[in-house]
C-alpha cells in the first residue's frame, strides 16, 4: 500500500499492574523500542509520574521524539490499562512492535489497530524525505 506511514496504537487491558507502576519500565521501552524499529531517536525519552484529579487514574505517562514522528505511552496502574501511539512515516515491522509491546506490559486482553496514513500525501514529499530508504531531516542535517 502506498502510504506515507501507519499509525500502530494499542489498547491493553488487564495488564500487570505492576508493570504499569514501573517508572524505569516505561522509560527503558521509550529509549529502546526506536532502535529495535529501526527509528531515528531524537530526544530522550520524557517520562512522568501522574496522581491526577481522579485517584484512580494515576498512572506514568511517557514520550519520545522519532525522526520519523513519535512513540507514547499512558499508564492507568489501578485499571491495568495502557494506551501506546507509535507513528512514524517510515514503514516499520508493526506487527513485531506490537507484539513486543503487548508481552512487555503482560496485556491479556489488547486491542491492537493500525491505520495507514497519508493516502493523499504528495507523493514526492515523502521520496524528498526518505532517500536511499533513511530519513532526511533538514533541520538535523545543518546540525
Amino acid at each position: 500500500m502506498d502510504t506515507f506511514g501507519p499509525h500502530l496504537t494499542l489498547d491493553l487491558n488487564d495488564c500487570n499492574p505492576e508493570k504499569l507502576s514501573d517508572f524505569d519500565l516505561v522509560f527503558e521501552v521509550l529509549d529502546q523500542l526506536p532502535d529495535m524499529i529501526g527509528m531515528t531517536k531524537i530526544t530522550q525519552p520524557y517520562v512522568f509520574k501522574y496522581s491526577g484529579l481522579v485517584p484512580e487514574d494515576k498512572g506514568i505517562t511517557g514520550f519520545v521524539v522519532i525522526a520519523e514522528s513519535h512513540i507514547s505511552i499512558h499508564t492507568f496502574q489501578e485499571k491495568n490499562y495502557v494506551f501506546i501511539d507509535l507513528f512514524s512515516c517510515k514503514h516499520f515491522d508493526y506487527e513485531f512492535a506490537q507484539q513486543y509491546l503487548i508481552d512487555v506490559f503482560e496485556s491479556k486482553k489488547p486491542t491492537v489497530n493500525v491505520l495507514m496514513r497519508g493516502l493523499d500525501f504528495p507523493r514526492e514529499v515523502a521520496e524528498e524525505a526518505t532517500k536511499n530508504g533513511k530519513l532526511v531531516m533538514p533541520a538535523l542535517a545543518a546540525e
